[in-house]
């Protein structure tokens, strides 16, 4: 390959991606990196008004196009129904992130809320939007991709997936799922339809988001929980991930440069997952 082939690795003009969680902190940077490389992004949301406010400044002056669709993660009905409109706009679907998902303060343990008594309710929402926000995409759009033979599913899974933290017991078994259900999918995809669909997942470490951001700071104060000072002191890094540091990794799976590259759980971590404590 010449510095022009690697160069054009990272122009998306001909791809169309499909993205679910893109109004996240994290999402959204990906979302934007995604247009910046001229890429038609369709993002899901519930709201596409309130996506659209998010969003707004994401798109002026990128080179990419994004639709707004309708649909819920959890919905096949109206999954289906934002895979006609996708393919009526842009002919076809290249790509699908599976970025929606997150905790639930109702399903995380503490004094007052031991794991015994944790509401069935709260520990379905977790489950559900983690595990089957993430496969119920991946049949509707990732069908498009075994019919056409060729395509990449990235899932983002969780540093709680490879190592189960304290806490989030409902979080945890639900990325390790997703981790679990990436490299079997892409054993069967490569298998079964075609060895051109590829299917990875990003395992991110600590980044300060709005789900998270109770545990780790304290409200008042802005200050680290004893749980922050923790990770901070167990990432040999010295800092909680910044949303731009994602891109790189998410760019590379999404790109042509790692065509050889299937079933992959990759950590972006700050090498949280490589330390042993001493």
């Amino acid at each position: 390959m010449n510095l022009q082939e690697l160069t054009r690795s990272y122009d998306f003009s001909s791809l169309t991606v499909v993205f679910t969680g893109g109004t996240g902190v994290l999402g959204r940077e990906m979302v934007r990196a995604l247009l910046g490389c001229r890429a038609n992004v369709a993002l899901l949301a519930r709201d596409p008004t309130g996506a659209h406010q998010l969003l707004e400044d994401i798109e002026r002056g990128t080179p990419g196009q994004l639709l707004r669709v309708r649909a819920d993660v959890l919905d096949l009905e109206s999954l289906h129904a934002a895979r006609l409109k996708i393919l009526d706009e842009f002919g076809g679907i290249d790509a699908l992130v599976n970025a929606a998902g997150g905790n639930h303060p109702g399903a995380t343990t503490s004094a007052e809320l031991p794991v015994f008594d944790i509401p069935q309710k709260a520990l379905r929402s977790v489950l559900d939007l983690n595990l089957l926000g993430t496969i119920l995409p991946t049949q509707v759009f990732g069908k498009v991709m075994a019919e056409r033979g060729s395509g990449v599913i990235l899932n983002i899974s969780s540093m709680s997936g490879l190592r189960p933290l304290t806490r989030v017991p409902a979080y945890s078994a639900a990325k390790a799922a997703v981790s679990n259900f990436t490299q079997w999918l892409a054993v069967h995809v490569a298998q079964e339809y075609s060895p051109r669909i590829r299917v990875n997942a990003i395992a991110p470490g600590f980044f300060l988001t709005e789900q998270n951001r109770f545990l780790l700071t304290e409200r008042d104060t802005g200050e680290l929980t004893e749980r922050g000072k923790k990770i901070i002191a167990h990432t040999p890094m010295g800092r909680f991930g910044e949303a731009g540091d994602l891109l790189g990794a998410a760019l590379w799976l999404l790109s042509p440069l790692s065509s050889f590259v299937t079933g992959v759980v990759l950590p972006v971590d700050g090498g949280f997952a490589a330390y042993g404590g001493v």
